[in-house]
């Protein structure tokens, strides 16, 4: 995941500049219609975006959804139909943009951030949401449709969605959003505990490139999420005539989850940063363990070299002397010499394990 994925404009353009942009990642545009009511309901594919002018004056709940890469024909159009912000258009074609919530005359714009894990990668796509009084129209730039159970729920009249306004709308695919945080998370959770393991057991520079690649998907991540409570937290705080008081009961609900979210984040980044010093004490103490065996081996040497070097000298042959190494001619100096080094180093091996050096 890259560490910047916001598309731009050239600096100087001015604002509210609608530049269409050609994203490899984005899918090919699907626009659906869900109107309904307590009653009534009914789903269609558009073939443009003006086809939905029809619904508009219904006294229904019609949610528009744009799926892939909107085109800006596409954007122009639902632009004439529901009015939408100029600068809130710019904001949809320069995907990446940071979670927020803006209020212009007449609907509430919000961008937040779907976390989507891909082969082992996080990915971060934008999805954006205008609410009206009576209306919904979101975007969502990737190739998967993530609000398919919210139209089944709508299909089959499963909760209380059906019979509440658009806000209630808007709260549902924010729930959904936001939980997609959850199982991606848990598969950290997995990796997390998976890579203690390995670290306490044996420890090698695959662990810590395993590491440094989780603390960086974690911070990553971080930043992709952090910014979607602030966004919850205000449309829980500002009074807005789209927000119902019920309404805001469920996204306090919302705001928990982000909460859970964050807290579980920076319990993993936490845990990674403490891994790291546990993997280089485990080093540090494999490198103490090797050193120890070394330095013990080295000390039983050092006596036995001593008596190989007093006898390896050649004053043997001045027989004159009796002090010229005499019992180089005893009939069993040299099994005595040799029980004699193996008593010195059994005896040292005994000490050093009696001191617990060993």
């Amino acid at each position: 995941m890259a560490y910047f994925n916001k598309h731009y404009h050239t600096p100087g353009t001015p604002p509210g500049t609608l530049i269409e942009r050609k994203l490899p990642e984005a899918g090919e545009i699907n626009i659906s219609l869900i109107d309904y009511s307590n009653t009534d309901f009914l789903e269609l594919q558009l073939a443009t975006a003006e086809d939905c002018q029809p619904f508009i004056k219904r006294p229904t709940i019609t949610w528009i959804h744009v799926q892939g890469q909107p085109t800006l024909d596409t954007l122009q159009e639902l632009a004439r139909v529901f009015e939408l912000h100029p600068l809130a258009l710019e904001d949809i074609l320069n995907s990446g943009q940071r979670p927020k919530v803006e209020a212009y005359d007449g609907q509430l714009f919000a961008i937040t951030c779907l976390p989507v894990m891909f082969e082992d990668e996080i990915n971060s796509e934008q999805v954006s949401l205008f609410l009206g009084s009576d209306y919904l129209v979101s975007f969502h730039h990737g190739n998967l449709d993530p609000f398919e159970l919210i139209r089944k729920r709508l299909r089959n009249q499963r909760g209380k969605i059906r019979s509440q306004k658009a806000d209630y709308l808007l709260y549902c695919l924010l729930d959904i959003i936001i939980d997609e945080g959850f199982p991606i998370l848990e598969a950290f959770g997995e990796e997390v505990e998976t890579l203690e393991e390995e670290l306490l057991n044996k420890p090698n520079q695959a662990t810590l490139r395993k590491l440094h690649t989780i603390k960086r998907k974690l911070l990553l991540l971080r930043r992709l999420l952090w910014p979607q409570r602030e966004l919850v937290n205000k449309l829980i705080r500002d009074e807005s005539e789209f927000l119902n008081d019920e309404t805001t009961i469920y996204l306090r609900d919302c705001y928990d989850h982000t909460v859970q979210i964050i807290d579980l984040l920076e319990t993993y980044r936490d845990m990674t940063a403490s891994m790291l010093d546990v993997y280089l004490s485990s080093i540090s103490f494999r490198l103490n363990e090797v050193m120890r065996v070394l330095t013990v081996i080295s000390t039983i040497f050092i006596p036995l070299t001593f008596i190989v070097g007093v006898y390896g000298m050649n004053f043997s042959i001045n027989a004159n002397s009796p002090w010229a190494m005499p019992e180089l001619h005893g009939y069993y100096s040299y099994p005595l010499l040799w029980l004699f080094m193996l008593t010195i180093s059994i005896s040292m091996i005994i000490f050093f394990k009696l001191k617990g050096w060993f």
